[in-house]
This record gives C-alpha cells, structure tokens and sequence, in this order.
C-alpha cells in the first residue's frame, strides 16, 4: 500500500512535499485562479497560506493587477488635476507673486482642479444642488447609457486579446453592426417584440461578418489581424459614407448623409420613463458580459482560446486548432462590437449617420487594456469611460476647463497602464507571485529540518 493512502481507515502517516509536487500544485492553483489550495505540509515544514485565508486574500490583491489598475486610474488623475491647476487664469495669475503669497496659488490651484472633478462628478453620478430626485440621478443614467456601447466593444476587444489577437477593427464592426441593425430598422415593417429581436440578431451578424475577415485572414493566410484590422476600419467608414448617398439609405427629401429614422418597433423600449435615456440596451450590455465570463471561464470553446492565447504552439502539440480559434474568436468579438453598433442606433440615435459609431471603437481598446481583458473588468472600466464622457460637458460648462482634458487623463490611464512596473515601483508595490517567493526558501529550511 503507498504511503498516501489510509491504513484501516485511518489517515494517511505524514510525509514531506517534494519540490517537484510543491511546483505541479502551485502551476495547478494558478491555472484555477487562485481556486486551488495546496494540502497541508508535513509536520516540521512550513505551511503555505491558502488562497481562501484572510492572509492569501490579502496577498492576492496587493499584488494583483487590479490595484494597478486603480493606482493608474489615481495617478491619471492627479496629472490631470495638475494640468487643470496650471491652464487656469486665477492660479496663473497668483504664480507671478507666489514666492511673495504661495498660499494664493496652491489655493486657486485646489479649488481650480477641486470644482473640475466635482463638476465632473456631478455631470457623471449624481446632482446634490439638482431640485428633484429625477434631475439628480439623471447623470447616472446618462453615464450607464455611454457606458453601453463601450462596454460591447470593449468585450469584443477583450476577448481577442485573451485568444492572442489585438483587434483594433471595433471601429469599423461598430459600424458594420449599425448599419444592418438600421436598415432592418427603418426597412421592415414588424410587430415590436420581433422587430428589435431582428435589429440585435442583424447588428450582431454586421459586426460578426466584419470581425470574421480579419480573423480567417489570419488563420488562412498569416495576415497580421492589426494592419487587416485597421484597413477594415477605413473600408467600413467610406463604405457606410458611401451607403448614406444611395436611395436605399439616404432619408428621402435629404441632401445630407442621414438615414430614415427607425420605425417605432425597432428601437429599446427606455428603461426608467421617457424622461431618460436610459434603454434596454444596458441590460444587453450586462448580458453579453455574463456571456464572455461565461465563454472563457465555463466552457470548452473558452478554454481553447484562452490556450490559444496563452502558448499556440504548445496548444496546436495538445491537438486544439488555432486557426479554428482564430476565426472563431473574431467573430465572436466582431458580433460584441456589433452590439454596441445596435444599442447606437435603436438605442440613443434613432438613425444611422457616418458618426454613429463616434470613437467608441477606439476607446474600446483602452477599456479592454483597463479591464485587463477580463469580463468584469471590462465593464468596470466601461462604466468608468462613460462617467468620463457623460460629465465633461458639465465640468466645461461650469467651470470653462475645457473638455480636452478628458482625453488627456484616458491617455495617461493608457500611459500608465501599459508601464505597470512604474506605478509598481512609485507605490512600492511588490510584483506578482512575491510573498510566494519569499516564502520558498523558509519552506525549504523547515522542511530540512
């Protein structure tokens, strides 16, 4: 009998963990998210903490990504803070007598970067000077409503990032998913319930048709999916340009390159009232997240991209097919951004223009590098870019800093996000996997002794 197994069904004598088991359990807990907790050592040897313990957790989150990701958000915005302070016209005058009155200065600096973000913050969550509770949450639901197709495409650009392929075409999937959706919207003449089904179903074929291109020119010919990507972007704008001065699409009686508007039937009944803009579109949002979390952590098809992702010629030596993946992963991820083409026209638009897809496509990708292209993170960042979007017009409405400012922090978000050893380093956060390294070599002692 092996000396694992119980005597008389008593336990099993101890015995001491060899390096090489200590190595195949910690690969076996990383590969399950941190789920798998190595057994208890022998008597004489150090005990590693489980992941589940309040000392595991802990240890998770200070060395994860996702307080990097915070840190970025943080630093982003202290920049930003620093830039409002010097472009504005009371601290620049109190900086030609600041060694005479500093105070003056930093005060004005303060108050100038202080009512930005409070504007900012009163355009994108909540009101507290608005005169009823509807007024008050309406920024809310103006910032879920901008969140909406950010999020759909970010999906689409996450999941392409975890099956290895940087999918910088939801610009123009955008696009090709809008523009199905709207002329099955304005075109056909349906009962409600069957009408906007048929919108989301033509959305998501448009967006997946364009992303499945990019993706069997990979997987057939080698083509590089970010050049194929970029030009499929310029192909679907002058396309669609094209497309808005034919009869077909053109609005009748209309010089200008706008479509009809969507019958009734099409569009996403509003969520909270016509008082808002709010729609069902969100709740779409929601649903496609549960669905990626779902694909990548639950299912058989999830597993083989994310390997595909992870090492393609280790997974092509497990018999997995990459250019199997490859296609499939852009169609997926096309029908994603598709989506949000979708929550843009029966959505909030109510027609299709060249702009309709405006940049989400672009800030998609950021969105995705946010989330570290994981589902939930995604739309965290998603939500957070629409909070971004939805109030800088209030913060340049009341307090004139200009709205260019946005862009800069969701550059240095990128910035920032992109040199994760530097926010490491400026917040002496250790790197991943740092107290296990630590904890190694007193775990080699005890077991020596």
């Amino acid at each position: 009998m092996s000396p694992e197994k119980s005597t008389a069904g008593g336990p099993a004598p101890d015995r001491k963990t060899s390096a090489a088991d200590e190595a195949r359990l910690e690969v076996a807990a990383e590969t399950a998210g941190g789920q798998l907790a190595p057994p208890a050592a022998a008597v004489g040897s150090t005990v590693t903490p489980d992941p589940g313990s309040h000392r595991g957790i802990l240890e998770r989150i200070v060395t994860g990504n996702g307080l990097v990701s915070v840190l970025a958000v943080l630093m982003a915005l202290v920049v930003g803070g620093v830039l409002i302070a010097l472009t504005n016209e009371e601290a620049t005058e109190a900086a030609g007598y600041l060694f005479n009155r500093p105070g003056d200065f930093f005060a004005a600096a303060w108050n100038a970067a202080a009512g930005a973000y409070y504007s900012l913050f009163q355009g994108s969550i909540i009101n507290l000077e608005a005169e009823s509770f509807t007024r008050a949450v309406y920024p809310l639901t103006q910032t879920l409503t901008t969140a909406t197709p950010l999020i759909c495409a970010g999906l689409g650009v996450a999941l392409a990032f975890r099956a290895g392929l940087f999918n910088i075409g939801a610009q123009g999937q955008i696009i090709m998913g809008a523009t199905l959706a709207a002329w099955v919207g304005f075109t056909w003449q349906l009962p409600a319930a069957l009408h906007i089904l048929l919108v989301i179903i033509a959305g998501l074929l448009g967006g997946a048709i364009w992303g499945g291109i990019a993706g069997l020119l990979k997987a057939r010919t080698g083509a590089h999916e970010v050049i194929v990507t970029i030009m499929l972007n310029y192909v679907a704008i002058q396309l669609v340009a094209f497309m808005l001065t034919t009869p077909g699409f053109q609005r009748e009686g209309n010089n200008n390159p706008i479509s009809p508007l969507l019958a009734e039937s099409a569009m996403f009944p509003k969520l909270l009232g016509d008082g808002f803009r709010l729609h069902w579109g969100f709740i779409l949002a929601i649903v496609a997240t549960v669905f990626v979390w779902w694909l990548l952590n639950r299912s058989t098809v999830g597993f083989e991209l994310r390997a595909v992702g992870a090492n393609p010629d280790a997974a092509r030596n497990a018999g997995i097919s990459t250019t199997k993946g490859y296609v499939v992963v852009m169609l997926i991820a096309g029908a994603l951004s598709g989506l949000a083409g979708v929550s843009q026209v029966s959505g909030t638009e109510r027609v299709l223009t060249t702009d309709v897809a405006a940049s989400f496509g672009f800030d998609a990708i950021t969105v995705a590098l946010l989330g570290r292209s994981t589902p939930w993170g995604t739309f965290a960042a998603g939500l957070l870019f629409g909070a971004f979007r939805a109030g800088s017009v209030a913060m340049q409405t009341n307090t004139g800093t200009s709205i260019d400012i946005v862009l800069v922090v969701q550059s240095l978000i990128v910035l920032f996000i992109a040199a994760p050893p530097l926010v490491r380093s400026l917040f002496r956060i250790p790197p991943p996997g740092a107290f296990r390294s630590a904890r190694k070599p007193a775990a080699a002692a005890g077991g020596a002794a």
